[in-house]
């Protein structure tokens, strides 16, 4: 069984490769035990936004684009990539930068021996980019990445002058390992598309955001729907459940063709579609900076999201 280095100085004993194992375990939630955050990484000053939500519903791109939003306000934005593919700041960097993995094991995991410029990259606007990476397939687990990312950020004080941290987190993968970026969040957005399959994944994080409230600060902000030309079903699930959306992106052709351009929406040409979806997002990112009042929605069983959405 090969092991996982981690540094001496984190709690908790090496991670077995092929576990998900918890570090100093407790209760998040009925019948479940997540992957605890040493407290020593908490993030003190910047608001944290932690985006989930089905894959492939473009959260990526929704997320360098609110990140570029918070910039246009004037604010200091750090994003940080929770994909193995690390391409959650492709149209920011216009390319794929390396992961904090791959730099961690080019020194052998001797994180002393890193500088700032070997895993942060500035984007688009000055927003600072940053690639977690994961494990390889079927091993270990992303909440130790996570955590590293965390632990290098505070060790070069790049968070010391952050106002805003985004968290793009992989997939609706709700485990321990990926439901790590919600221990250190203010609020979680769920990015979805009016469709049902987009519904029945932010039914499950909405679930998985509620345990994680029990024991830590994280609160479910809202819902953004994307890729949608209507928004009936969200509504729906809304009414239900007791979430709100704060954003609509509509299912517009030139967002298809930002990331073929290696772009964010703010650096295409200024078409009356594309000032209306740079507006969405400017005042998504003033309502975020301003502040909402947290959710405590009611997820539905599966059973029930089938009926509610008209399924036979």
């Amino acid at each position: 069984m090969t092991v996982i280095p981690r540094p001496s100085d984190l709690a908790g004993e090496p991670v077995a490769a092929d576990s998900c194992a918890p570090c100093n375990a407790h209760e998040d939630g009925e019948g479940s035990v997540q992957v605890q955050m040493d407290p020593r990484l908490h993030i003190d000053g910047a608001k944290v936004f932690s985006v989930y939500g089905k894959g492939g519903i473009g959260k990526s791109t929704t997320s360098s684009n609110l990140s570029v939003a918070f910039s246009k306000l004037g604010k200091r934005v750090l994003q940080i990539g929770c994909d193995p593919k690390h391409d959650s700041t492709f149209t920011l960097t216009k390319c794929l930068v390396p992961t904090v993995i791959d730099v961690l094991e080019s020194v052998n995991f001797h994180s002393e021996e890193l500088r700032v410029e070997d895993f942060v990259y500035e984007g688009y606007n000055g927003v600072m980019c940053v690639e977690a990476g994961g494990p390889p397939a079927g091993t270990g687990c992303g909440g130790y990445v996570v955590g590293q990312t965390v632990k290098l950020l505070k060790e070069h004080h790049l968070l010391d002058d952050t106002d805003v941290v985004v968290f793009d987190v992989l997939g609706d993968v709700v485990c321990g390992g990926f439901a790590a970026p919600l221990q250190h969040a203010d609020q979680a957005l769920i990015v979805t598309a009016n469709d049902f399959d987009s519904i029945f994944a932010m039914n499950r994080i909405a679930a998985a955001i509620q345990a994680k409230a029990k024991n830590y600060k994280v609160r479910l902000g809202g819902v953004i729907a994307n890729r949608s030309a209507a928004t009936d079903e969200i509504d729906r699930f809304n009414a239900r459940t007791g979430m709100r959306t704060l954003a609509h992106i509509r299912d517009l052709d030139v967002v298809r063709k930002s990331r073929l351009k290696k772009a964010t929406l703010f650096e295409m040409d200024p078409t009356p579609e594309v000032v209306a979806v740079q507006a969405e997002y400017l005042r998504l990112a003033e309502t975020l900076w301003a502040g909402v009042e947290p959710l405590t929605p009611t997820p539905l069983k599966d059973r029930e999201i089938f009926d509610l959405l008209g399924y036979d």
